[in-house]
Formats: C-alpha cells, sequence, structure tokens
C-alpha cells in the first residue's frame, strides 16, 4: 500500500511556521527504512498496512510535541501483493505522456 500523509500540530507557540514539526515526522519516516517521498504538502510511504501505520503514528506523536492538537490528512492506495508502486505509478504515468508527444 502507498499512504500519502500530511501531518500539522496546532495551539503552540504561535508561530506560522512548522517545518521544525513536520522535520520531526519526515524524520521519523525516514529512519523506517520503508521507500518514502516527501514533496511541498505531503510524505508519502510504501509497505504493509500495519508497518505503514506504525511510522504514521510515530510521525504524529513527533509532531504532537508541537502543540496541544494535531491535524492529520490521510490517503492510502490499498492494492494486496504489489510492490515499487511508489516509483511505479510515475513511471507509467511519464510513460504516458511520451507516448501523447510521440
Amino acid at each position: 500500500m502507498i499512504v500519502a500523509f500530511s501531518v500539522a500540530p496546532s495551539g503552540g507557540s504561535g508561530s506560522d511556521s512548522v517545518h521544525d514539526a513536520v522535520a520531526a515526522a519526515v524524520r521519523v519516516v525516514r529512519e523506517s527504512g520503508l521507500p518514502n517521498r516527501t514533496s511541498s504538502m505531503f510524505t508519502e510511504i510504501e509497505g504493509e498496512w500495519d508497518e505503514v501505520f506504525d511510522v504514521v503514528k510515530r510521525a504524529t506523536d513527533a509532531v504532537a510535541a508541537y502543540g496541544t492538537r494535531v491535524s492529520l490528512v490521510l490517503k492510502a492506495d490499498i492494492r494486496p501483493g504489489r510492490t515499487g508502486e511508489l516509483d511505479g505509478k510515475l513511471e507509467r504515468l511519464e510513460a504516458a505522456l511520451e507516448r501523447r508527444n510521440d
């Protein structure tokens, strides 16, 4: 499965910037050893259900230290038996775009 999630604190120091909290969450994801990618708005992680959700929980817990509340947005693509989809989906998209330009 691939999970795309965004986690952010609220009710904390009053600062508009949440980069330290997001860095704490991304650190948890990267240290998990699971395939992952972070963009400006979401972090994607690929693995089995239990391992992915364990990482999401630990990342959310890491952000909780920065505020009194935590907002979590999550989207999952659940395809049992498939691996390498974090890159595979993008490779198929790029191939389709190339075919369209021929």
